[in-house]
């Protein structure tokens, strides 16, 4: 990425449709350490303008990127993708339609929800996983899976308000790069479980432990919320 900035940019710049294809998205990469790790570049990928990034997060996801790259005409996109294995979340018809918004809600509670779990990308399955926990114990919580903070960004404000409603104030943003670009979403009084360092080197599982992207840290992040 570092390698293509200008070429990201100036096609950004030049509202040319071009597809950048972008690997191993986060600390998962490993035992390459964190030279390889791209902590802070999802976020300055988002960043530019003019510039559509998605980190999908299962295949699904990944079709209705493609499909809204290849027919996006005035602007640039980069598919970001995991190295890791992840989980196919199962939707409705009117959740997989919503996937091209950016942001939708994927699981949601009965009543209103009390609690907002945002992720992208291979953490959205652990924000599920929390969701199933605190569910059992009865918690009202909503999963936003946020593919494309850009194209969301760009909906209308009544549908914005319906994924991330004003009211529901505790909220936990999830993604394996830097946190301080997700305060936006989750304001000051919410958490971030992301990047303030750079990686380290060891498998990705053991990272992902060490850096707290575990189910248990989650519901945890929640829970003092």
């Amino acid at each position: 990425m570092e390698y293509a900035r200008n070429a990201v940019r100036m096609s950004a710049l030049m509202k040319q449709r071009v597809l950048y294809v972008f690997t191993h998205d986060s600390i998962g990469l490993g035992e390459d350490g964190p030279t390889h790790q791209p902590v802070e570049h999802l976020a300055s990928l988002r960043y530019i303008p003019n510039n559509d990034v998605w980190r999908p997060c299962d295949a699904v996801e990944s079709a209705v990127a493609w499909k809204s790259a290849i027919t996006r005409k005035d602007g640039p996109s980069c598919l970001v993708f995991s190295r890791q294995n992840l989980t196919h979340q199962p939707r409705e018809a009117a959740q997989v339609a919503a996937i091209a918004r950016g942001g939708y809600v994927l699981k949601d509670s009965v009543s209103t929800p009390e609690l907002i779990l945002i992720a992208t990308g291979s953490e959205v399955e652990l924000a599920v996983a929390a969701y199933e926990q605190l569910t059992a114990k009865g918690r009202a919580v909503r999963v936003v899976s946020i593919p494309s903070t850009d194209v969301f960004d760009a909906q209308s404000a009544e549908y914005k308000e319906s994924v991330l409603p004003a009211a529901v104030t505790k909220r936990v943003a999830i993604e394996a790069g830097i946190a301080d670009y997700w305060y936006k979403y989750v304001g000051f009084g919410g958490k971030i479980i992301g990047m303030r360092t750079f990686g380290e080197s060891a498998p990705a599982e053991l990272l992902f432990k060490e850096f707290g992207f575990t189910v248990e840290n989650v519901v945890a992040t929640a829970e003092s919320l």
